[in-house]
């Protein structure tokens, strides 16, 4: 009995799938946006030399957090920002840089967001959340946050400006398709794993978006506010969340 209840209990490095965690995700996924721009644009850096900077930030944060032994807040939030800007920035350099366009650098991340999904599935037999239970299975994990992030922002940009939607409208559309997920959730049997990669890309471009609705000129539709203060209130904001609601990690799947 103990031992089967003790097998129960075994908890994850990862928080549990709740609503606070898709909130706080929106605002990581925000922060990314106006704090990758504010490396890039802001001081002037480019897309190169800070998707460098985001690289080694993001291969740092992953291996420490596959190498902790439980849990932590702080430490998981941290490394989905870091992969966010990474993924901001990358978009960026691909889709402008290298002239790949927004849906060709979309379709280009799709492919490899599938892949590592794909891959992931034949090495370990599962690609839930609620499975990571080694470090390889953690790392495909990673891989996989960063790949939905970036092809997330390309997303985002495609819809706001090469389909000439604006901010507020590409929004109201991710929004809109994020709700349509939450009732397949609440009133359907659709694969939970689904749902919870799909709701996670989702709220990438959604994040792009916000984040450019609040740092781009007002003569382009955004609000013109700093990339450093929009980005010191997320950052805020999340901390606040952490500290006040303190999500908790989630049970290995038996």
């Amino acid at each position: 009995m103990t031992t089967t209840r003790n097998l129960d209990e075994v908890l994850s490095k990862v928080p549990e799938v709740t609503l606070l965690f898709w909130i706080i995700k929106i605002a990581a996924t925000t922060l990314g946006e106006t704090a990758g721009d504010a490396l890039s644009m802001s001081l002037n850096l480019g897309y190169a030399i800070s998707t460098g900077i985001f690289t080694i930030i993001f291969a740092i944060f992953v291996a420490a957090q596959i190498k902790a032994k439980e849990y932590s807040p702080f430490f998981y939030w941290a490394t989905i920002i870091a992969t966010t800007t990474l993924g901001t920035t990358i978009a960026d350099y691909v889709d402008r840089t290298l002239g790949v366009g927004y849906l060709g650098g979309s379709l280009i991340l799709l492919g490899l967001l599938l892949a590592s999904l794909f891959t992931w599935y034949r090495s370990s037999g599962s690609i839930s959340v609620n499975n990571i239970q080694s470090s390889k299975s953690e790392a495909f994990y990673w891989l996989t946050i960063m790949f939905s992030q970036t092809l997330g922002t390309a997303l985002g940009d495609w819809t706001a400006d090469t389909q000439g939607l604006g901010y507020t409208s590409a929004a109201l559309i991710f929004g809109g398709l994020l709700l349509v997920l939450t009732f397949l959730y609440v009133w359907t049997k659709v694969s939970r794993t689904f749902l919870f990669w799909s709701a996670f890309v989702l709220t990438r471009p959604l994040g792009a978006v916000l984040g450019d609705f609040l740092d781009k000129p007002i003569s382009h539709g955004g609000l013109d506010l700093s990339r450093f203060g929009a980005s010191f209130v997320l950052l805020a904001f999340i901390i606040i969340c952490l500290v006040i609601f303190k999500p908790k990690a989630a049970k290995i799947a038996h």
